[in-house]
């Protein structure tokens, strides 16, 4: 009777992908149960970045006059360009998605290492703008310099000051304000594209190993959905930032 039991029980467990943990029955109720806990994560990433956008709204509203002065140090080609390769970087992960759903290898490997790459570049960029920021003194509140905002102010492409020199009272005194938000909202965007890519990277070394197939590609799809929230909301952030009138 324990014979038979045992071989039973070793006929059932051939049967079980290597891929499919011993608490599930089958693949695709271990995808739906992984998937349901993305979307349980990226509600609370939601609700995280609510909040900041809640601040930037109330502060935007009392103080209309800092946010139209100060949003001119955002340089919109570098920001528009940042758009573009997250946009960019959506479509590749979509792709790998799709490579995997037809196991093709060569695909998956290219998406997952296109996307990487356009990270990559998203943060290249934002040190660029964050140098820019901090040579001008264009801060936080607390290391805000108004003197070297109002030099920077001459020089900003879509200031009325470039051709009337600004006046250092007018204002920019308490632009910090705008800076401590910007700061806060595109720092902590950044650190979720920094931690992004660090799964993306483990994910494309396990596409590399043949870890992946049409019956298991459940991380791949999970990244996905992680990188295309961090793309969204830097797509209300372009707008919002440096879009201002």
């Amino acid at each position: 009777m324990t014979q038979t039991q045992a071989t039973s029980h070793d006929s059932a467990g051939g049967d079980h992908p290597p891929f499919l943990a011993h608490h599930y029955d089958t693949p695709k109720q271990q995808f739906d149960a992984g998937k349901l806990g993305m979307w349980i994560f990226i509600v609370t990433e939601v609700l995280f970045f609510g909040g900041l956008f809640c601040a930037y709204a109330v502060y935007r509203a009392t103080h209309p006059e800092i946010f139209i002065y100060a949003h001119q140090f955002l340089d919109k080609n570098l920001g528009a360009l940042n758009t573009v390769v997250l946009i960019a970087s959506s479509l590749s992960i979509a792709w790998a998605v799709r490579c995997a759903q037809l196991d093709h290898q060569r695909g998956l490997v290219a998406c997952l290492a296109i996307t990487l790459a356009l990270a990559a570049v998203f943060l290249g960029v934002k040190y660029v703008e964050y140098k820019q920021k901090w040579e001008h003194g264009l801060l936080w509140a607390g290391r805000y310099q108004a003197a070297e905002s109002a030099k920077a102010a001459a020089q900003a492409p879509d200031s009325p000051d470039a051709h009337h020199p600004a006046d250092p009272a007018a204002g920019p005194r308490d632009a910090g304000i705008f800076f401590s938000i910007y700061f806060a909202m595109t720092g902590l965007h950044g650190i979720h594209v920094v931690a992004g890519m660090g799964v993306i990277a483990w994910v494309l070394a396990l596409a590399v190993q043949g870890r992946f197939s049409s019956q298991y590609y459940n991380p791949v799809d999970y990244t996905a959905l992680y990188w295309h929230l961090v793309d969204m909301i830097w797509i209300y952030l372009f707008p919002l930032l440096y879009l201002i009138h």
